[in-house]
């Protein structure tokens, strides 16, 4: 399916962009520079006509993703949490893919539960809403308990999303293959690996059984954490397609005037948010990856509810012991450690120049401190943060994909609700108190422990291993593999090709 027919797709996707004049209203809100914008404008006017109309009551960036699809809608509500870098009025339009686009028929979803399983839906609730909220992947109804007359939130997937996604996937697919083959430099932004990255996190949205099983195990990882709250599933009344939960009554985050009517704190919210995502990133190495306004609510008691536990991050313990040290270097504007800690984890090449590391890095942080929040430009940074890893040769790192996403997003979050803050001093309590139980000599006689255990399970094993691995040394070399043929080659390379003829004609 990844084959030359996902050309037209992305014609269609800049067409789309230029017919609804989305690419020109996100160009200019990032500040993009003229020449990119007059590029963008001359691929896309004459391909205009292919574009998808979308619904013409939407603005223009909003109206364009939901035509586009679920993976140009997520796209859309990670922007949606970044004003500073495009833009307030851009990013109140895209708050709309959050939560309120077009829901399906309440009929259809009555229908997928009692398939799902396989009970009448007036059987199983006293109470069953029409659609309280819609996203890309899923609609939620609110209903009742028959018997315990318990309030729930009843999720369901919509009908063919899988096949949509699908669709935009292999479109990324051949678009990566085709910026590693024809950009050699952009090699060490793994577009390919990135876009594997993606399918498999949102395959993993795709079947609700596991975001039951997310939201179980974050609800006990979160129970001691004051000021926050997780629903839990219900089993019993889940599946792949369907999942039921507690009710969460609360104020929306992304509705500022109703927060300040019920009289919450803004200023506290945002801290909080922050650090909740630093502890649960840190502390337990599993955190809520898609925590934007739309799967945030505020309860009566001022405590945070999240929602929607579709996708979620999981950090291996060295992982987070970097990345503490690394917040924490910048914290302390210690850059030399940074750029140190950079080279000991293997994310800059051991032939680059230290020095000249930290020193980069300096430009990146110091900025940020000194400096009244709501005049620092994110957008900037980034743009010089991705100067300096292509300087250096730093290859994108896929098991940081989605913590480094959904930091970008949290901290879009937390501006939200307070404009003024600073991500660093907020941040540094919760990564000091990090540093100090896990890195130092009392770590490091944890870790020498839990390896003398490791070793002692396996101990009966070990002289069978060393007899194995000596035995395998003093056998001769095996023969080489022999050479496959270059007409090999092409014969199977032509198949592929016509292989992807045929398919994009039958699509």
């Amino acid at each position: 399916m990844r084959g030359p027919h996902n050309i037209l797709r992305l014609v269609r996707t800049l067409a789309t962009l230029e017919r609804t004049g989305a690419i020109g209203q996100v160009l200019a809100a990032m500040d993009a520079p003229p020449r990119l914008r007059a590029v963008a404008r001359i691929l896309g006017w004459p391909f205009k006509w292919l574009g998808l109309k979308g619904d013409p009551s939407l603005p223009p960036t909003t109206r364009a993703l939901t035509a586009l699809g679920p993976a140009y809608i997520k796209f859309g509500q990670i922007l949606s949490t970044r004003p500073d870098i495009v833009g307030d009025e851009l990013a109140d339009q895209l708050r709309y893919l959050q939560d309120k686009l077009p829901p399906f028929p309440v009929s259809v979803a009555r229908a997928m539960i009692e398939e799902e399983l396989a009970q009448p839906v007036d059987t199983l609730f006293s109470a069953f809403s029409e659609p309280v909220a819609a996203a890309s992947i899923a609609q939620v109804h609110r209903a009742r308990l028959a018997g315990t007359g318990e309030d729930v939130a009843v999720k369901v997937l919509r009908p063919g999303i899988e096949r949509a996604f699908r669709r935009d996937i292999d479109a990324f697919w051949f678009a990566a293959r085709a910026i590693e083959t024809l950009s050699p430099s952009s090699r060490r932004l793994r577009p390919m690996d990135v876009i594997a990255h993606f399918e498999g996190v949102v395959m993993g949205e795709l079947d609700l059984r596991l975001e039951a099983s997310a939201a179980a195990e974050f609800a006990a990882n979160t129970e001691g954490d004051a000021g926050f709250r997780v629903p839990k599933p219900i089993w019993s009344l889940s599946s792949r397609n369907v999942m039921t939960m507690g009710w969460a009554e609360g104020v929306p985050l992304a509705d500022n005037a109703a927060l300040d009517a019920a009289g919450h704190d803004r200023v506290a919210l945002g801290a909080r948010v922050l650090q909740l995502f630093l502890s649960h990133a840190l502390r337990d190495g599993f955190f809520h990856a898609d925590m934007h306004q739309g799967n945030l609510k505020v309860g009566p008691d001022g405590s945070i509810i999240a929602y929607d536990f579709g996708i979620m991050g999981r950090l291996d313990e060295y992982t987070r012991r970097v990345y503490a040290e690394i917040l924490f270097g910048f914290i302390k504007k210690d850059y030399r450690r940074v750029a140190e800690v950079h080279f000991e984890a293997g994310y800059v090449p051991a032939d680059r120049d230290i020095d000249e590391f930290a020193r980069a890095l300096r430009v990146v942080g110091e900025p940020i401190f000194g400096m009244e929040a709501s005049r620092i430009s994110m957008a900037r940074l980034l743009a010089y943060l991705f100067e300096v890893t292509e300087k250096f040769g730093m290859q994108t790192r896929t098991e940081l994909i989605l913590l480094q996403r959904t930091m970008v997003v949290v901290e879009g979050v937390a501006r939200g609700l307070d404009p003024h803050i600073n991500i660093w001093q907020v941040a540094r309590p919760i990564v000091e108190d990090y540093i100090k139980t896990n890195i130092g000599p009392r770590a490091l006689l944890r870790d020498l422990m839990q390896t003398a255990r490791v070793l002692g399970r396996f101990g009966p094993k070990l002289p069978a291993l060393v007899e194995a691995q000596l035995v395998r040394q003093s056998r001769p070399p095996a023969e080489p593999p022999r050479a496959v043929h270059p007409l090999v080659w092409m014969g199977a390379g032509a198949g592929l090709v016509l292989l992807g003829v045929v398919a994009g004609g039958l699509l």
